[in-house]
């Protein structure tokens, strides 16, 4: 049991709307000051005021056999659900970090062989026992940092052995940690230098290769594509789509990074989430507040590129659009695991409110992944995924930037 709670941010809806949050309903916490959880067995069994535990009679019967944890007025809100990362590297991009650094755009850095493929030949030549340390170690820090939910995408193998390595890896590290992994085939993340000038026949690869190994293993939940210049075409992106719903896999996709993307012709596929979202038009802005597509924002890679545009998070906040917040954790465009961190940048850089940074980084991550019936509230029946921040006040989450201020994680009701 948790006690002694200053600021419990349960999350809780009262108007009890179907779908993620959205509009000024982004902004409900539903806020119990001097709160109480008690989890029993990895799940939230009762929610609310130290008066109304110390009233309840199972409670008061059995105070003696709980496990009492003192939160000395700290801020608990729901595990983090960082629902866009990239685990599965070797080394970080350091050429790449000071080639942007003499001011080598993206585009530039990939057509000169870094980038995305430059961290292709480690995970090609790695054995997975090294991958699943990898993404072991990353989790752990995720989890200490607030996170209970990661999804986790392959993506820097580009052939099918390395990309079923890398989700074997993926589902190994997730067995040796008691947090939830949601996994993500990501072959389509760029055309490798091998297929160059053929990338249809690298995409019949994914499509007749990967994703049907992917879906037999059970290594995957979600295909994910990179559709934007340099990468995968929307006709291609279509193609690999209707492979994944032969194989009864769910879909989403980078979308918007680099270019403007055409979102009106994916959305028949019904994809959880479009990710990144930097340039979109306003036809599609409208088309998305109509549907529970989620728009995941990873301002970490702005920041870390140097860009001085970001998402749009207002206009799509403004306009209806269900808006979740992820690091994009990845060696080249944003080594970090810190969701906090995303926070501050989305409330700094994209004006988002603290109260919908929290939202949009718990509830709406739970539904970019299609798991908010079990994740992203605090509320009797779900998960006991919490994090306890050494603060008073919720707003100083995303305020206290580059800090970490995350004092216990509970994941599945385990404290690490």
């Amino acid at each position: 049991m948790l006690a002694n709670i200053g600021q419990l941010l349960t999350l809780q809806f009262s108007s009890g709307k179907p779908g993620p949050r959205r509009g000024p309903d982004l902004k409900e916490l539903g806020i119990i000051e001097d709160g109480v959880v008690l989890c029993l067995g990895g799940k939230i069994v009762s929610v609310g005021t130290t008066e109304d535990a110390l009233r309840d009679p199972w409670l008061k019967r059995n105070r003696k056999k709980i496990t009492e944890i003192d939160c000395a007025g700290k801020v608990v809100l729901p595990g983090f659900v960082d629902s866009h990362t990239h685990p599965v590297f070797i080394s970080p991009r350091l050429v790449d970090f000071e080639e942007r650094i003499k001011g080598t755009s993206y585009e530039e850095i990939a057509a000169a062989g870094g980038g995305i493929r430059s961290s292709m030949e480690g995970v090609r030549r790695a054995g997975k026992r090294v991958l699943v340390e990898r993404v072991l170690a990353v989790l752990r820090d995720m989890a200490a940092h607030g996170t209970t939910t990661v999804e986790a995408k392959s993506g820097y193998g580009l052939t099918v052995e390395s990309e079923m390595k890398s989700l074997e890896a993926i589902r190994e590290a997730a067995s040796q940690w008691p947090g939830t992994v949601i996994p993500t085939l990501l072959g389509a993340h760029v055309v490798p230098k091998e297929f160059q000038g053929r990338s249809q026949k690298y995409v019949e690869i994914v499509c007749k290769e990967m994703i049907p190994q992917a879906a037999k293993r059970k290594l995957a939940r979600f295909v994910d594509v990179f559709c934007d210049q340099g990468a995968f075409t929307a006709a291609e992106t279509e193609q690999i789509f209707e492979a994944a719903g032969q194989h009864s896999l769910s879909v989403r996709a980078h979308v918007g990074q680099l270019s403007e993307t055409v979102l009106r012709p994916l959305l028949r596929f019904n994809p959880a989430s479009f990710d990144h979202m930097d340039h979109v038009n306003e036809d599609d802005i409208a088309e998305l507040a109509r549907r529970n597509t989620v728009a995941t924002l990873v301002p970490g890679a702005n920041y870390f590129l140097g860009l001085k545009e970001y998402p749009p998070a207002r206009k799509l906040i403004d306009a209806g659009v269900a808006v979740a917040l992820a690091t994009d954790y990845n060696p080249g465009t944003s080594p970090t695991v810190s969701m906090p961190m995303a926070m501050s940048l989305a409330c700094t850089h994209m004006k988002m409110s603290p109260a919908e940074a929290i939202a949009a980084a718990t509830i709406n991550g739970a539904w970019a992944l299609r798991i908010a019936e079990r994740k992203g509230t605090i509320e009797p029946g779900k998960d006991a995924d919490l994090s306890v921040f050494a603060v008073d006040d919720y707003r100083e989450i995303p305020y206290w930037f580059g800090a970490n201020r995350c004092s216990m994680t509970v994941v599945n009701g385990v404290v690490v």
